[in-house]
């Protein structure tokens, strides 16, 4: 999802299962927030807040919470329960803090964060695998997958068959391909008549600009919004609007089994807070993306605010309530994975994922 880790670009979704990690979502610079405010680590696993006010309580447990990527609008919940007190109230003191280099998925399994961000097509990678990482999804963070294809509007590409005879930007993955493959082909298209162009920019709508690109997958509540802030004309169409077995859970809150199993308390404690910041989101969507500006005042305020109203609208859609996982959507996409042979070794596909720490 390439260097990831500064705020000083533009971040998207680059990496698939056979790669390593996945992006989620883009940052730009445009002075968000009040300056001053605590500044985001580097590619280390540094923190990106100061809970120290807590940390005095012998009653206090700390829990590190690593991000995938720098902070953005699918972490608001997050930041949201911190800057409420939500985490507080549960007698927790939450370290935010950002990706070592080899991903937040490495540091949750090697137990260096207890917890943090993921998605389940990353998880899939080491479900899959001889020596599987000992972290499982506790949470969706977003209910549905948003993600598609973006293209400017003079074009036309309205549907994957208009993407024949045009540039796709790709990252070079097999599940990426896959993916593009399998919508180009069931909305009638050729895929071979797609072509390839490697993806080397930081931000969808500057390559769209500057023709780099004719087609490029993004996620709607970041480089759409992105477009709109920027007044650019843009088409875009969702993987689930093709096919729904691309309905995946990205992103996903994943916690470290062992730390898990000898505190399962902790982790629902965790749970119940994070539920309530991501519920405040979705009430007071203007307001939380103030606090998410306050904590990271390095991202462009009106992005924030217009992901924020777009997101306010999916972390719990059409969902019983906030992080509830559908085990059929889950084995549908793992089964996927499985049938197109894109996973090291066949997946379990009701493997991945526990709902027990999550409260209603």
């Amino acid at each position: 999802m390439a260097s990831h880790f500064s705020l000083s670009g533009v971040i998207s979704r680059r990496s698939f299962i056979r790669g390593g990690v996945a992006a989620s979502a883009a940052l730009a610079l445009a002075g968000c927030g009040q300056p001053g405010s605590n500044q985001p680590g580097s590619s280390d696993a540094t923190s990106t807040s100061d809970s120290s006010s807590t940390s005095g309580s012998s009653e206090v447990a700390k829990i590190s919470f690593v991000l995938d990527y720098t902070p953005n609008t699918n972490h608001t919940g997050i930041y949201v329960a911190q800057s409420k007190g939500f985490f507080a109230e549960e007698g927790l003191d939450v370290e935010i803090v950002q990706p070592p280099e080899d991903g937040a998925d490495a540091l949750i399994g090697a137990g260096g964060a207890q917890m943090g961000v993921s998605y389940q097509d990353v998880m899939a990678n080491s479900l899959s695998s001889d020596q599987p990482m000992p972290y499982t999804a506790v949470a969706a963070i977003i209910q549905h997958n948003t993600s598609g294809i973006m293209s400017r509007a003079a074009d036309g590409i309205t549907r994957p068959k208009l993407m024949e005879n045009h540039t796709y930007a790709t990252w070079d993955q097999p599940v990426e391909q896959a993916t593009i493959k399998d919508v180009v082909e069931a909305d009638g298209g050729d895929f071979s008549r797609v072509s390839l162009v490697p993806y080397n920019v930081d931000d969808e709508v500057s390559g769209l600009k500057a023709n780099m690109f004719d087609t490029v997958w993004v996620y709607e509540g970041w480089a759409v919004q992105n477009a709109k802030v920027q007044n650019y004309d843009v088409n875009y169409f969702s993987f689930i609007s093709i096919d729904d077995v691309f309905d995946y859970y990205t992103p996903v809150i994943a916690a470290n089994d062992d730390f898990a199993k000898a505190n399962p308390d902790l982790v629902k404690a965790f749970l119940r807070a994070a539920k309530r910041g991501y519920e405040y989101a979705v009430e007071d969507p203007d307001d939380a993306a103030e606090v998410l500006c306050t904590a990271v005042p390095e991202l462009d305020a009106d992005l924030v605010h217009a992901s924020q109203n777009y997101l306010a609208t999916q972390y719990i859609a059409d969902a019983s309530s906030w992080g509830v996982i559908d085990s059929a959507r889950w084995a549908k996409f793992y089964q996927w994975l499985n049938d197109q042979n894109l996973v090291e070794n066949k997946l379990d596909v009701n493997r991945g994922f526990d709902l027990s720490y999550l409260e209603a």
